[in-house]
């Protein structure tokens, strides 16, 4: 059995006893930890999808270690510009032992709304469909009018600039 979760913006596919490099938890090594995010449980032809995650479900883990990863040296370059920086970086990193995958002891609520009959899903959708939107439509279309209306453009012409006079350069002998 295998999951796909989501952890630190990232998403995951894992089966139990795997051991995962994940971005940095806040949890000390021999903590327990659980990820509700789950987005795919699967085995075998077997698979469940949610929409996007699957309510009822969760990874549970155990932290085996925090650390940091391989240095990455970092350079910034710019031909002709006399611009280069050069730096490094250390990836945090949380190393997790899954231990389960399994239901949260939640019932999912699919399966709930799957038992009702039609009837009353038909039942659901008419108060939609009674909504008034013209109105909303008449209103906008008034502030739309009213705002045109308010930015007439102007009928006043700009006047013709006059170059100005050139003056002489008086020459003074000595």
């Amino acid at each position: 059995m295998y999951a796909v979760f989501r952890s630190g913006g990232k998403q995951y596919r894992a089966s139990k006893g795997e051991t995962l490099k994940l971005e940095k938890l806040d949890a000390d090594e021999g903590a327990k930890v659980q990820f509700d995010e789950v987005l795919l449980v699967g085995e075998g032809s077997d698979i469940k999808v949610g929409s996007p995650l699957l309510s009822g479900t969760s990874v549970s883990a155990t932290v085996l270690k925090q650390g940091k990863s391989k240095k990455v040296s970092v350079v910034k370059f710019r031909r002709r510009q006399n611009y280069l920086r050069q730096g490094t970086h250390r990836q945090f990193f949380t190393e997790v032992e899954i231990t389960d995958i399994g239901a949260a002891g939640k019932a999912a609520p699919k399966k709930a709304e799957a038992e009702k009959p039609a009837a009353d899903k038909a039942a659901a959708k008419a108060p939609v469909a009674k909504k008034k939107p013209a109105a909303k439509k008449a209103t906008t279309k008034k502030a739309t009018t009213k705002k045109a209306a308010a930015k007439k453009p102007s009928t006043k012409k700009a006047a013709a600039k006059k170059p100005a006079k050139k003056k002489a350069a008086k020459k003074t002998s000595k």
